[in-house]
Order: structure tokens, then sequence, then C-alpha cells
């Protein structure tokens, strides 16, 4: 089945008789838990000059949405273009690999099709249980080395635990893993400039604003404490599931944060504020690689998209982090710039992660493998008023139940089902964001037309796969970290 599942991808793909030195290099910029709050996105506070710059050079897709909110299976369906519930695997632990080892991802395709594929920061989950893959690069993945923390103090008390959820120290940005990331990016860049015969696929992944919340005091200060506010809606949705929304156990796991919400009133605002501060540090390691990159004269042939692998709970519905199938947690930005795309354009069509893969094939002059499940974007990159789907979808799993949403513009519906059971046994969310923007009632027993509306989208797809078991020796730890919590996640 495995095998089966990947066949249709395993097979050398021709390239188009392109001459190489006209072949589009691609930069990839995978940016760990951020949201839309950036100022191309309407943010009036968060200071964001260099994702603000890059969005005028291109397309800005207002309505892009991840296929799961946490880390590693989000990043698989980047890499290998299929749905986590096609895959089976909604964990951290789980190595796609060890699951489907004949998998063809992304940046092998680019390879096998003349393109020089390097992977610097994350990119692949890069918790325990690091997932870089070494068969995706033409040169061994980079990752940058440094300490969590640049005050002892604020490191974990001791083995097993995390240290504190904020650090503002008056410290350099080379102190952090970022800059780090960002100046290896900039020594790939010089390189490849060297090489002009061979295209490349540069994907460069930063890890903040990630948890803890770590940046220099400068990026802090470019914020007030009087600037942020907690939001109005501090409780669940009125009518969903006791287990749908997160218990938001990953801030939990930080020295200082009580074991149960609502978080502190103070707590609440200074991890706002540090959220802020962490996404303008990466901000500015962003901007570092774009000017760069425009130093070594590669943009005029370079395709650039920034990704945001999922968004965050900062404090909406009293929910912290992602894990959930909820607005906050699965809107995010995306971006494209470069050959063949308009510029300074916003798009309101409808994306999701799984289009990215099938979008670079076309825009990079490569057949679109058969068997992806998203759709290419480039009709709508070169004329963003052009519509896209009508729906996409995201998961999230629950205990025994696994929750499918589908979003189209104006709704979200959730099934929550045990797979494998009846139909009839499924619990329902539906959300109107025309009425209801902030996800405050669910309607399913209202509105019962658009259920079954939108199940009968769900029902074209096949029903989600039950979580697959790593295969043996990993498969005892890997059971025993899913028994801690489902909301641990990175």
């Amino acid at each position: 089945m495995r095998k089966l599942l990947f066949s249709i991808l395993a097979f050398a793909v021709s390239f188009s008789l392109q001459a190489a030195s006209e072949r589009p290099n691609v930069l990839f910029i995978a940016v760990d838990d951020l949201k839309p709050v950036l100022g191309c996105y309407g943010n009036p506070i968060v200071k964001t000059p260099n994702m603000d710059r890059l969005a005028a050079r291109g397309v800005l897709f207002e309505r892009a949405y991840v296929n799961q909110a946490v880390c590693s299976p989000s990043r698989n369906t980047l890499m290998l273009g299929l749905r986590p519930q096609t895959l089976g695997i909604y964990d951290l632990p789980t190595h796609f690999r060890d699951v489907y080892p004949d998998a063809v991802t992304m940046s092998q395709t680019f390879m096998k099709n003349g393109y020089r594929a390097e992977g610097i920061g994350k990119i692949y989950h890069a918790g325990k249980g690091n997932h870089n893959d070494e068969l995706s690069w033409s040169v061994p993945h980079w990752t940058p080395k440094s300490d969590t923390y640049s005050n002892p103090a604020n490191a974990a008390p001791s083995k097993g635990k995390k240290g504190a959820p904020t650090e503002a120290e008056d410290v350099p940005d080379i102190t952090y893993q970022d800059a780090k990331t960002a100046e290896e990016a900039i020594n790939r860049l010089k390189k490849a400039k060297q090489d002009p015969a061979q295209p490349f696929l540069l994907m460069v992944g930063f890890s903040k604003p990630h948890l803890p919340f770590v940046a220099p005091k400068k990026y802090w200060d470019l914020y007030k404490s009087s600037d942020f506010t907690l939001p109005d809606r501090r409780t669940a949705p009125d009518g969903a599931p006791s287990y749908a929304p997160t218990s938001s156990k990953e801030v939990m796991g930080y020295v200082g944060v009580p074991q149960e919400l609502p978080l502190p009133d103070e707590l609440g605002l200074k991890l706002i504020h540090g959220y802020y501060a962490a996404v303008s540090y990466t901000d500015a390691q962003i901007g570092k690689v774009l000017d760069a990159l425009d130093a070594e004269g590669l943009s005029k042939n370079t395709i650039i998209v920034l990704w945001g692998d999922h968004g965050w709970h900062l404090g909406d519905h009293g929910m912290w982090c992602k894990h959930t199938n909820y607005e906050q947690a699965t809107r995010i930005p995306l971006l494209f710039a470069g050959p063949g795309v308009a510029v300074d354009k916003k798009s309101q069509s409808l994306a999701e992660t799984v289009d990215i893969y099938p979008t670079l094939m076309q825009m990079t002059g490569q057949q679109i493998p058969s068997g992806l499940e998203g759709m290419s974007l480039v009709p709508v990159l070169a004329d963003p008023s052009k519509p896209t789907k009508d729906h996409v979808l995201s998961v999230y799993p629950r205990s025994k139940r696994i929750g499918r949403a589908v979003r189209t513009e104006r709704y979200r519906l959730v099934e929550w089902k045990v797979p494998g059971e009846a139909p009839e046994t499924a619990e329902l969310e539906l959300y109107d964001y025309e009425a209801d923007p902030q996800e405050t009632k669910n309607l399913a027993s209202e509105k019962t037309e658009v259920v079954k509306e939108l199940r009968a989208m769900l029902a074209k797809y096949p029903e989600a796969k039950p979580q697959v078991p790593s295969p043996a020796p990993q498969e005892a730890s890997t059971k025993k970290k899913k028994k801690k919590s489902e909301d641990d996640g990175e």
C-alpha cells in the first residue's frame, strides 16, 4: 500500500527543453509559527518592513491555509504534496520515511531535473527526533548551532524541563539561531552566483516566532506594552465540542506558566509582546537574505516564496499555541514574487499548503508529478483576480477522533469522527465568518442546509486515515510521547 501510494511520484520527471541558465531559481523561506500579523496583511502595530517589501514585489494570498496546524505534518504536506489525512501522519515523532520509504519530495524532484537543492534551518521538523531528510538535498542539510537563551538564568532549570517563555536581553542578532541561518543563506547565494549554469532551490527555514519568544532587546523596544490588548473573546465557541479547543499544553511547558487556563492577563500580554518582538527579529533576518539576493544580481531570475507553517492562538478563545482547526491556527501568510508574478497585488483566492509543490513545478517549467493533491496557483499569480478553488481542507486529531475541516469563502465545517465509524456518529462544528468572524458560536444545528452542502464537499475525499504507527524500534517511544498530549507539539 505504501509503495502504491508513492509509485506515481517515483519516476524521473522530464524537464522542458529550456537552457539551464534560463531556468528560474527558487528561494523558499519558511517561518515557524508565523500567523499573518504582518504590516502587509493590514496589522497596524507590527514592524515587518522586510516581509512587507517582499509582498510589494509580488502577490499576497489573503486566504491561505495550512492542512494541519502543527509543525511536522504541515511540513510533510509542503514537501510531499499530500495532505496529512492521506498520509495518516498527524504527530511529531513519526518520520515520513519510516512509513513511506520511497516517497519523493519536492526537492528530490527538483534535483532530478537538474537543480541544486539545499536546505538550511528548519525545513522539516527539528525537535526531538530531528526529521531532516538526507535524500532531499544535494548537499547535507545545515542547521545553526546556538543556545536557546543568551542569559543562562533563563535556561531550563533541570533536564527535561523548558526554560523561560520569553527573553529580552541586550545582545546582537547573531546570538540566536535565525541570524546564523540568514548568514548561511547569504553565503549560499554568493556561491550560487559563481555557478550560474545550475539553477538552485534554496530552502531557508527560520525558527522564530516559535516559543520561547527570545529576541534582542531592540526588537522588544519596537513596541510598548500599551500597544497590546488581550482578545475580547476568551472562551471557546458556544456549542463547540469540549475536545475541539487546544489545551495550550505547549506554552505550559515553560517555567512560570500556570498549568491551567486562563493564563493571567499580565502573562498573556507579555507573551503577545514577545511574539511580536520575535516576528520583528525574524523579519530583520529575512531582510538580510533579500538584500543579498539583490546584491548578487539573482533577483531577476529567482522565484521567492514566503510561507508560514501554521498560525498561532494569541489568547483568542482563551487559547495559546496552535493545534486546532480554528481560523487563528490554520490561516497563514503566503507570498510569491519573481518571474511571472504580478507586482504588489493581493489575492482573495483560497490557497492551501498542498498547492505549493505543483505551483513551483509549473513556475520552473517542470512537469507536475501525477498524484499530488494540490493545484497550481500559477494562473492566480499572473492575474490575482482569478479564482482558484471553492474550498480548502485541514485536519486535526483528538483522542480517537479525526477532525476534518472544510473552509469555504464564508464557512468552516469541522466533522469530528472516529475513522471507520458511520457518518451519523460525527459531531459537527460550523462557523459563519461573514456573520461571526470571531467564531463565537457553533451553528451546525441551525444551518442544516449549509452543513449538508459542506459535508458533501468532504465526502468527495477519502476518509481520513487513522494515525499510522511508526515502525519498530521507534514505535514504543512514539506511543509514549503521544500519551503525553496532542498539544505538546512544536
